[in-house]
Parts: structure tokens; C-alpha cells; sequence
């Protein structure tokens, strides 16, 4: 049983910055890579950011390169998403993702290789 909760969204200015946070659950031997993504009304669910498990190897959606940072504690397997700099296009609902990692550089971009998913927090950029 693994579970991933995701924490920190909320309403913020165009140009603020917001810091989400998010934990998986497992056994104590388990390592995840984590990642992050996002569902705005009426779109398709699309890839924000992925860390791998030894925290250093990292990839950012071209839309928020720049922007956007990811970071975690991997002894606890908590993932951080630090969003400056927000769009309006940045609203939706932010969704944290784990799988076992087979290495500490492993991640992904792709929601299929992804085994355990949050319930989703809502981040709403306002114009």
C-alpha cells in the first residue's frame, strides 16, 4: 500500500509564487521517483515536472522552465514543486505521482509509468 498526498495549493496573484508540497507512503525500503501534474477545466492532464530519486536528476515541461523548481527529501520520499512567477495558465488542479524507482537517476515524464497518484490540489492563478 502506498499513498501520496499532496499538499500546499490555494488562490494567488498573477506573479506570486506558491510552494506545493507532497509525500509517498510506502514500505521503508521503498525509493519513488515523483512528479508532478496539472489538469486544467476542460484539458487533457499534461506533465509539469519529474525528480528522480537521488534528487538530482530533474526535467521541467517547457512551459514552466525557468519558473517552476522541483526538489525533495529523499530519506522521506516528500517532493516540493516551487511555482514562481504564476500565470493565469497555470490554474488547475496539481497532481503528485510516484514509482519505485530502479535507480537513483530514474524518472518520467509519462503519466503511464507513474503507479500511485494523489487526489489532486487545487491551484487557482488569478489575473
Amino acid at each position: 500500500q502506498v499513498d501520496v498526498v499532496e499538499s500546499g495549493g490555494g488562490l494567488v496573484q498573477a506573479g506570486g509564487s506558491l510552494r506545493l508540497s507532497c509525500a509517498a507512503s510506502g514500505s521503508i525500503s521503498d525509493v519513488f521517483a515523483m512528479g508532478w501534474f496539472r489538469q486544467a477545466p476542460g484539458k487533457e492532464r499534461e506533465f509539469v515536472a519529474a525528480i528522480g530519486w537521488g534528487g538530482f536528476s530533474r526535467y521541467f515541461a517547457d512551459s514552466v522552465k525557468g519558473r517552476f523548481d522541483i526538489s525533495r527529501d529523499s530519506p522521506n520520499n516528500v517532493v516540493y514543486l516551487q511555482m514562481n512567477s504564476l500565470k493565469p495558465e497555470d490554474t488547475g488542479v496539481y497532481y503528485c505521482a510516484a514509482t519505485r524507482a530502479p535507480d537513483p537517476t530514474y524518472y518520467s515524464k509519462r503519466e503511464y509509468e507513474y503507479d500511485y497518484w494523489g487526489q489532486g490540489t487545487q491551484v487557482t492563478v488569478s489575473s
